[in-house]
C-alpha cells in the first residue's frame, strides 16, 4: 500500500505546513497510541532534539497519546539512539523522537521505535496511518495517560554508551574536539569522553533553539577540522542534530566519513562480521574494494538506514551503514549510534596504538562529487526523457571505472546527482551537466506551472 504521510524516516517537513503541524501531531499521537497499545494502556517514552518547535510538538504528542490512555514519559533533549535503547530497555510500547535530524531547525519531524528499540514494521506505520482517518475518541477520564519527566534519561543512556567498550578503554591523553551541532548529544557527549578520560574541546553546544545544524556537525565540519589544527587537538568528532550520525577529523584536519569508520571497525574484527558488510549506493568504491580485501563481502542497499538494518536483520550481519556516518552496529544496539560508532573507533585507536589517520590507510577512496538540486515542489524529475540522456552519457563516459547515481532525496526537497570515477576533473564536470539538465526540467516545470 502506498504511504500518505510516513517516508523513510518518519514524518518530516517544514514548521507549519504539510503534516508539520500541532493539529496534525496531536492526532497521530492518538493514532500511535490507539495502533501501538492495541486496547491497553502502557507508557510511551518522547525524547526530541533542540529545536525551538520540540517544546510544541511534545505538548501536541503528549495530548494525543493520553487521549488514547497511554502514560507518558518526557526524555527532553536526548540523542534518537538513546530513545531507542530507553525504550528497549524500560520495557516501554513505544519510543517517539521529535526531530529532522540533519535539517535546518525550520524543519521538524516526527519518528517512531518499537518496544525492541527499532524501527516500526511497514504494516504498522499502514495501520498507524488508517487510524488517522478516524475521528478522535478520548477515553474516559479514569484512564487518561499521565505524564511524568523521565529525570536519569541522559544518565542511564551514557553507561549504556560506556558499555559498549572495554572496561579497560581509557582515553587518557587524547585531546578530542566534539561539535555537538548545537543539538542532542550537547549534554551527554562531553560529560561521556570526559568520564572516559579525554580532554574535551566542546563546540556547538550551546544551543539555542534556532542554531542546530548550522554550519556546524556533521553535515558542516569545517569549523569542526579548524578547530583541530588550531588546538593541536588529536582527533575531532561531529555528530549531526539528533545524534545518529558521526563523522570524525583526524590530527591533520582531514575528514574521515562513514566509510572510512565502517572500514577502521571492520578491519580491526573482520572475522567477526559474519562475512558481509552492508553499505548503500552511496558507498565509496572504494569501501568496497578495501573490505573484499579482508575477505568481506559487501552489499549495497537503498539510501536510508531502515533499508540497511534490514538487509543486516535478513541474514544475521553486525555491521552496516551510510557514507553520511549513520553506522549500525547491532551487536551492540539497536540503530544507528553517533556516540557508539565513534567509541568503537577510539577502542581500536586503543589497542593498536596507532592515530586515526594511520588506521584509514588500508583504504583508499575513488574521488566522489555530490551534487544537490533543490526542488521548489514536489515533482518527479529523473525519469524525464533528456536527464536520462545526460546519465547514460555520463556512464558511457565512465565506462567500468565509475558509477553514477541519481535519486529523489527521501528527507530533503532535493534530487541528490553522485558521480564515482578515477578523475576528479572528469567526474565534477560529469555531475554538473547532469544536475544541469535536471535544472532546465525544474525551470521549465516551474514557468509552465499555472500562476
Amino acid at each position: 500500500m502506498e504511504r500518505k504521510y510516513f517516508g523513510t524516516d518518519g514524518i518530516r517537513g517544514t514548521v507549519g505546513s504539510g503534516f508539520i503541524t500541532p493539529e496534525f501531531v496531536l492526532k497521530l499521537g492518538w493514532a500511535a497510541g490507539r495502533v501501538l497499545g492495541n486496547g491497553r494502556s502502557g507508557q510511551v517514552l518522547i525524547g526530541k532534539d533542540t529545536r525551538i518547535s520540540g517544546y510544541m510538538f511534545e505538548s501536541a504528542l503528549e495530548a494525543g497519546l493520553s487521549a488514547a490512555g497511554m502514560d507518558i514519559s518526557l526524555l527532553g533533549p536526548m540523542p534518537t539512539p538513546g530513545i531507542a535503547y530507553l525504550t528497549q530497555n524500560t520495557r516501554a510500547i513505544a519510543g517517539v523522537v521529535i526531530s529532522a535530524s540533519h535539517n535546518p531547525f525550520e524543519d521538524n519531524g516526527i519518528k517512531f521505535f518499537s518496544s525492541n528499540g527499532t524501527k516500526l514494521a511497514d504494516n504498522t506505520e499502514l495501520a498507524i496511518e488508517a487510524e488517522m482517518d478516524q475521528p478522535v475518541t478520548t477515553v474516559g477520564s479514569a484512564s487518561l495517560g499521565k505524564a511524568r519527566r523521565f529525570s536519569d534519561a541522559l544518565r542511564r543512556y551514557m553507561e549504556f554508551c560506556k558499555s559498549t567498550i572495554s572496561p579497560h578503554v581509557n582515553l587518557e591523553g587524547l585531546h578530542i574536539v566534539l561539535d555537538c551541532a548545537h543539538g542532542a548529544t550537547y549534554q551527554v557527549a562531553p560529560l561521556l569522553f570526559e568520564e572516559l578520560g579525554a580532554r574535551v574541546t566542546s563546540i556547538g553546544n550551546t544551543p539555542d533553539g534556532l542554531n542546530i545544524n548550522h554550519e556546524c556537525g556533521a553535515t558542516a565540519p569545517a569549523k569542526l577540522q579548524r578547530t583541530v589544527r588550531d588546538t593541536g587537538a588529536d582527533l575531532g568528532i561531529a555528530f549531526d542534530g539528533d545524534g545518529d550520525r558521526v563523522i570524525m577529523v583526524d590530527g591533520n584536519g582531514e575528514l574521515l566519513d562513514g566509510d572510512e569508520l565502517m572500514y577502521i571497525i571492520a578491519a580491526d574484527r573482520p572475522t567477526t562480521l559474519n562475512g558481509t558488510v552492508v553499505g548503500t549506493q552511496m558507498s565509496n568504491l572504494g569501501l568496497e574494494q578495501a573490505l573484499r580485501a579482508l575477505g568481506l563481502d559487501f552489499i549495497r542497499t537503498k539510501v536510508g538506514d531502515r533499508y540497511i538494518y534490514e538487509a543486516m536483520a535478513a541474514q544475521n550481519l553486525v555491521l552496516g551503514g551510510e557514507t553520511s556516518g549513520h553506522i549500525l552496529c547491532l551487536e551492540l544496539t539497536t540503530t544507528g549510534d553517533g556516540i557508539i560508532s565513534a567509541l568503537q573507533v577510539l577502542e581500536v585507536m586503543y589497542n593498536s596504538g596507532r592515530k586515526l589517520h594511520e588506521l584509514k590507510q588500508g583504504m583508499q577512496k575513488l574521488p566522489q562529487v555530490l551534487i544537490n538540486v533543490r526542488l521548489p515542489r514536489p515533482m518527479d524529475v529523473v525519469g524525464i526523457d533528456s536527464v536520462q540522456a545526460a546519465v547514460r552519457d555520463a556512464e558511457s563516459a565512465l565506462g567500468a571505472h565509475g558509477r553514477v547515481l541519481l535519486r529523489p532525496s527521501g528527507t530533503e526537497p532535493v534530487v541528490r546527482v553522485m558521480v564515482e570515477g578515477e578523475q576528479a576533473t572528469h567526474i565534477e564536470e560529469l555531475a554538473r551537466q547532469i544536475a544541469g539538465a535536471v535544472t532546465e526540467v525544474i525551470d521549465g516545470a516551474e514557468a509552465s506551472a499555472p500562476r
